[in-house]
């Protein structure tokens, strides 16, 4: 009988008739026949000692780089697949308990009052509205706009509406993203801060984008620019279907509206410039953008030049509703906004002849004097041109008048204190700017947000305060003129009818972004 030998060999089993000494012997022939050469283990089974054969062997696991008892191997590898699961287990415990999170705090005064500021712009909006105008109520309104007037017969749809009506007046408008423009460029990161800045960039492009409709913005030289869309009721009992007479929502008119252009309106073509040029600093990350709005504002600037007269002549609606005093204003104020677009020193010595600074009337100190609005913006030019000298420091020959417009800035801001006589305040301390005219709070927010920005510049040139004659005042005693001052018309526009007046486009929110976070 035989059976295979582990080897490779034949092994003939025998029968225990065999001596022990024919074993003996056949097992040295068996071990000397063994002409291959055997491995380790093999070798280890023929060399075994007496007991050696019931041992088990010891085994081992090779790692490459390292051999490891097979035992301890086992041993690891459970270990850490155990504390794998033991972690998992713990982790999904964990998650599955339920967490009372805080709720996040809510927002501060000043962020809820800019938030419902630039929603009433959306609620303002004229033409095809975006899915995203976040105000429900409000549809896509006055689509023939500039198409319905046979004298104009092209797109006019867009911009914004005036107040509580639906005129589209371009004075105050201008004015009004000419500001928010300013505020965006001085304290973005704060718009950014509470949610708002792509908000505001959003209200801004759809302001100048109606603009650039207003006129030929490719054309380097231009004849007339639209100074308004739609019309209110300038004569009494009148029945003609106007935007006044007809008390309706835009979305339901559906009555021809009258485009009124201009061909000699310096103050609102140079406000409408300095509307676009503030914009493009805005939108400098969009290099095509901010100059397609430069070239707007350099042909606009060069038509208010050539063609000097005052838009709200002739007694217009617009001399009823928003007339202009002057345009020399508006020169020094849109030529400063042209050199910070451009850097074109020409604008800069527009705006430091001293010719021209006293035509707009910076050495003078009448009742309106220091009074920032859609009329006078000289007092807003020289915060700009102070900030000009502080921070670029242009030299001669333009730092003698420079440093004049400075001064003059100080005196307004004395002019704002409280130890001051310049102007009367309520019994609560609301300062009276506006001398007894109507919509007083604009006037209020917009000396609120110069004080607020010349603060900022003061601590920026390292500079602790400023002079008001022999006294010294720190940049804090503004600071709390402009915090007491929003405070107060917050307060006092929530109680009286003066809410709808605080809400127009004439008026500046960009204050609270200033002191949201100061």
């Amino acid at each position: 009988m035989y059976g295979r030998d582990p080897w490779g060999g034949p092994l003939e089993i025998c029968h225990d008739s065999a001596t022990d000494d024919d074993r003996s012997r056949n097992l040295d022939l068996d071990r000397g026949a063994l002409s291959r050469t055997l491995d380790e283990t093999q070798q280890s089974w023929l060399l075994a000692g007496p007991g050696d054969q019931g041992r088990k062997k010891k085994r081992y696991v090779d790692l490459g780089c390292l051999v490891v008892s097979r035992k301890l191997f086992v041993w690891t590898v459970g270990t850490i697949v155990a504390a794998a699961v033991f972690a998992g287990l713990v982790a999904g415990i964990a998650k599955a308990i339920p967490r009372h999170h805080r709720p996040p705090p809510p927002p501060d005064d000043y962020t809820v009052a800019l938030r419902k500021a630039l929603i009433f712009f959306n609620a303002q909006r004229s033409g095809k509205l975006p899915k995203h105008n976040n105000v429900p109520w409000r549809g896509n309104s006055c689509m023939k706009d500039g198409l319905s007037d046979p004298a104009v017969r092209r797109s006019l749809v867009g911009g914004y509406y005036d107040a509580g009506d639906a005129v589209k007046f371009n004075f105050p408008a201008a004015f009004s993203m000419t500001l928010l423009s300013w505020s965006v460029i001085e304290y973005s990161a704060k718009y950014e801060a509470v949610g708002e800045l792509a908000h505001v960039r959003d209200t801004i492009k759809w302001g100048v984008d109606y603009f650039l409709k207003t006129f030929n913005s490719t054309a380097d030289t231009i004849d007339r620019v639209v100074m308004q869309v739609g019309s209110g009721a300038t004569s009494p009992g009148s029945t003609q279907p106007n935007d006044h007479y007809c008390w309706m929502r835009p979305e339901d008119i559906d009555y021809p509206r009258r485009v009124l252009e201009c061909h000699s309106c310096s103050d609102l073509a140079a406000e409408m410039a300095a509307a676009l040029a503030a914009a493009s600093i805005v939108f400098k990350d969009n290099k095509a953008y901010s100059q397609k709005l430069v070239h707007g504002a350099t042909t606009l600037f060069k038509f208010a030049r050539d063609n000097r007269g005052r838009y709200s002549g002739g007694g217009s609606d617009a001399a009823k509703f928003y007339n202009s005093t002057s345009y020399w204003d508006e020169f020094v104020w849109g030529g400063s906004w042209m050199y910070l677009a451009t850097g074109n020193s020409t604008y800069l010595q527009l705006v430091t002849n001293p010719k021209l600074a006293k035509h707009a009337g910076a050495f003078w100190g009448g009742p309106g004097y220091g009074v920032f609005s859609w009329d006078n913006k000289l007092t807003g030019a020289q915060v700009l041109l102070s900030r000009l000298r502080l921070f670029l420091s242009p030299g001669y020959p333009y730092e003698e008048i420079l440093r004049t417009f400075h001064n003059q800035t100080s005196i307004i801001m004395c002019s704002y204190l409280p130890i001051f006589n310049s102007f009367n305040r309520t019994k609560g301390g609301l300062i009276q700017l506006a001398h007894d005219r109507p919509q007083p709070l604009q006037y209020v927010v917009n000396a609120a947000f110069l004080a607020s920005l010349y603060s900022d510049y003061l601590e920026a040139a390292d500079t602790p305060g400023w002079y008001c004659g022999p006294h010294f005042y720190p940049i804090e005693t503004l600071r709390s003129f402009a915090r007491t001052q929003v405070s107060w018309q917050c307060l006092y526009a929530t109680t009286t009818l003066y809410f709808r007046h605080l809400f127009t486009l004439g008026t500046n929110f960009s204050v609270y972004v200033r002191l949201n976070t100061s």
